[in-house]
């Protein structure tokens, strides 16, 4: 067996023992939302449009026990789904958890990323949080991905980064030494794990780290020992996660949480600091702001197939003419005070409230403001807040 194999079987072998996620089993669609993994608010923050067709495949690429497969049918419901995964034992979940909840249009198949290419087709988009780290070779996953993604399609993914995971490191460490033979025993892992984080004493920098970030969701020995014991996992910084992302061959279209990314957040008090950091590239000025705040416990973002169609709103024209509609992902409408894209509180004025109700997918952005007394620079606002997707008129 080859050292890729062996790596493989061990990871299959983890998530047998603790199948991961271990959200609860629900008979109901899943609650609330992740815009990244709803095809019209994703492809609004890559692109600026409202995607052509709503009827595409999406692949679940590593879905464990269908947690966000289940929410991708929910919330994308003209797509056709389909989950892969190594463990044989998540997928059993991921089918129980998806015909409980009506999502009945998704396939699972028991498959490494590695062998994607078996599944017929292209996808439109692809999601793929939480593996690629897991991978003996990250590389070759994501090049088997990428020959998968449709021209103009979108993946979506997630992985770790060692600025922020420094702590998780050392225990991982840890628990590997004392575990010595019995390594590859993932309930005696976990055991040991529990055993010195309720030993070590209370100021210990890897004990406040846990309560601080981790220690409600780590009372599930599932996460425990996703976290703690698992026998593969390369974490990133923004030099590695870019030579990823080049092997990819795919455009980087951005992070999907663009606000911790911004220079000024962290350098507002020094604009002379943020003067010379213009004469750094995209990257550089990445790399200078997690080493500055260094919290990075992960990497979230998209990549696309060209070609790949942007639009620039600017340009009031072609703002006029836009036919808009309303997010998806919003909750609290119709009220002055909702959640957006990011679940973050918005408040909003009457005129703003009054406009949005009239996004109806129907009128274009001129004949609302014929009958609302809001300006034309608001408009601009609830669209760089992703309030509204437009479509070209």
């Amino acid at each position: 067996m080859s050292d890729s194999q062996t790596v493989s079987t061990a990871v299959a072998n983890l998530y047998n023992t603790y199948p991961f996620p271990p959200e609860p089993l629900l008979d109901a669609p899943p609650p609330g939302y992740n815009w990244r993994w709803n095809w019209l608010a994703a492809h609004n923050f890559c692109t600026g449009l409202k995607p052509k067709k709503q009827d595409i495949r999406i692949l679940d690429a590593g879905c464990g026990t269908g947690v966000g497969t289940e929410y991708l049918v929910h919330l994308n419901p003209q797509a056709s789904v389909v989950g892969i995964d190594l463990s044989a034992g998540a997928l059993a979940v991921a089918k129980e958890r998806c015909q409980r909840s009506g999502a009945n249009r998704v396939e699972f198949h028991h498959l490494s990323l590695y062998d994607v290419e078996q599944l017929p087709g292209e996808f439109d988009l692809i999601n793929c949080v939480g593996v690629l780290h897991h991978l003996p070779d990250p590389i070759r996953g994501i090049q088997a991905l990428a020959k998968k993604l449709a021209p103009g399609g979108l993946m979506h993914i997630f992985v770790y980064g060692e600025l922020g995971r420094w702590e998780i490191q050392l225990m991982q460490k840890a628990i590997a030494l004392l575990q010595g033979d019995k390594k590859g025993d993932y309930r005696d892992g976990v055991q040991v794990g529990r055993k010195l984080f309720s030993s070590l004493p209370e100021k210990n920098r890897i004990v406040k780290r846990e309560k601080e970030l981790w220690s409600l969701e780590n009372h599930k020995d599932e996460c425990f020992a996703d976290m703690y014991v698992h026998p593969q996992e390369i974490d990133y910084n923004i030099e590695t996660l870019f030579a990823l992302i080049d092997a990819s061959e795919l455009e980087f279209i951005g992070f999907s949480n663009p606000g911790f990314w911004q220079l000024e957040r962290l350098l507002a008090k020094a604009p002379d600091l943020i003067e010379r950091a213009k004469g750094l590239s995209d990257r550089q000025r990445y790399r200078l702001i997690e080493l500055l705040d260094p919290e990075v416990t992960h990497y979230e973002f998209f990549l696309g197939r060209l070609p790949q169609i942007k639009v620039d709103w600017s340009e009031d024209k072609l703002l006029l003419q836009a036919i808009p509609e309303l997010n998806p992902c919003i909750e609290g409408f119709p009220s002055q005070c909702i959640f957006n894209y990011e679940y973050q509180i918005i408040n909003l004025s009457d005129t703003e409230l009054e406009f949005l109700q009239k996004c109806d997918g129907n009128s274009p952005v001129a004949e609302i403001l014929a009958t609302v007394q809001i300006s034309l620079e608001q408009v601009k606002t609830l669209l760089k807040q992703q309030l509204i997707i437009l479509t070209p008129g």
